[in-house]
């Protein structure tokens, strides 16, 4: 049975429907930060201080929900749908699994990405002496350290979700005092640590200001217990851009990594000896020349 499309009756229910219609450039990612059924007071801090730093693309639900992700996750993907969210960051504590956080992502409203963490070690970030916090809002710098982003498939995909969890707004264009907000994550086997900084621009003697970072907390320390990751079709599908947005390739023209454009010629055969060279008086033939070529050629000839 097909789901009834009901029409909006009002102006306020038409501009409703419009945001949460496909669009060529996708709206900023919200994300919903979401109290299992049972939290601890370090679960729910940790709630709360990554719902500031997510803000204001964040929603934080106070109440619990009793949901399992990794046997059901149709509660996360309703409220995924209900908050046009899809990010999400379910936080639950229970003896066998204590402490655990688990982020997550969805593609048209159905579970993509999912990894679940267990705390560690969580410093708040109320116990570091740094006074002045970043703005709200502030575009944060994301750093990804450790070669198990690279080498180990699994992680490479964490750390897509991670950056794609953190990266705040779109912008086109950022100024460097703009650039006042770090968040490191380093792999290690198993583990990631979860670090955040402030930037302080000091004088230098060249144009470009030496940089000091001091951490602002909060610090955590992720072990890795679970992942529920999307087959590599799906995910493929899932990045698949619009025909708008594609850039239409252009033949013998490449980039390389350093973002220079080069070009490749392709001349045609040339013949070399009707090839015009610079006439110099030194190269021309004169008739004395031309008299004893002729005598060569006869002397020849007779023999």
């Amino acid at each position: 049975m097909r789901g009834r499309v009901t029409q909006p009756k009002t102006r306020r229910g038409k501009m409703f429907l419009e945001n949460r219609a496909p669009k060529v450039h996708e709206n900023d990612k919200n994300a919903i930060l979401v109290k299992g059924g049972k939290t601890s007071q370090t679960v729910s801090d940790i709630l709360q201080e990554l719902y500031k730093l997510k803000k204001p693309l964040s929603t934080h639900l106070k109440r619990h929900n009793p949901f399992h992700p990794f046997e059901d996750a149709s509660g996360l993907e309703y409220f995924s749908t209900k908050y046009d969210s899809s990010l999400f960051l379910f936080g639950s504590h229970s003896k066998k699994r204590p402490h655990c956080l688990t982020f997550g992502r969805t593609y048209d409203s159905n579970l993509l990405d999912m990894i679940e963490m267990q705390v560690e070690n969580y410093v708040p970030s109320k116990e570091f002496k740094e006074g002045v916090r970043p703005v709200l809002g502030t575009k944060p710098c994301i750093v990804l350290q450790g070669e198990l982003f690279e080498s180990d498939p699994t992680m490479s995909r964490v750390g897509n979700l991670m950056v794609d969890w953190f990266r705040g707004v779109k912008v086109s264009q950022i100024r460097m005092q703009g650039l006042e907000l770090i968040i490191s994550l380093t792999a290690q086997p198993d583990k990631i640590l979860f670090r955040v900084y402030r930037t302080h621009l000091k004088r230098s003697a060249t144009s470009t200001p030496r940089v000091e970072l001091t951490e602002i907390g909060p610090s955590i320390d992720f072990k890795i217990n679970r992942h529920k990751l999307a087959s590599d079709s799906l995910f493929k599908t899932a990045l698949r851009q619009p025909a708008q947005l594609r850039v239409k390739p252009r033949k013998n023209v490449t980039q390389d990594v350093f973002g220079s454009t080069l070009g490749r010629v392709h001349v045609g055969r040339q013949n070399v000896d009707s090839l015009q060279t610079r006439k110099m008086k030194g190269l021309r033939k004169t008739f004395d020349n031309h008299e004893q070529e002729d005598v060569g050629e006869e002397e020849m000839a007779e023999e």
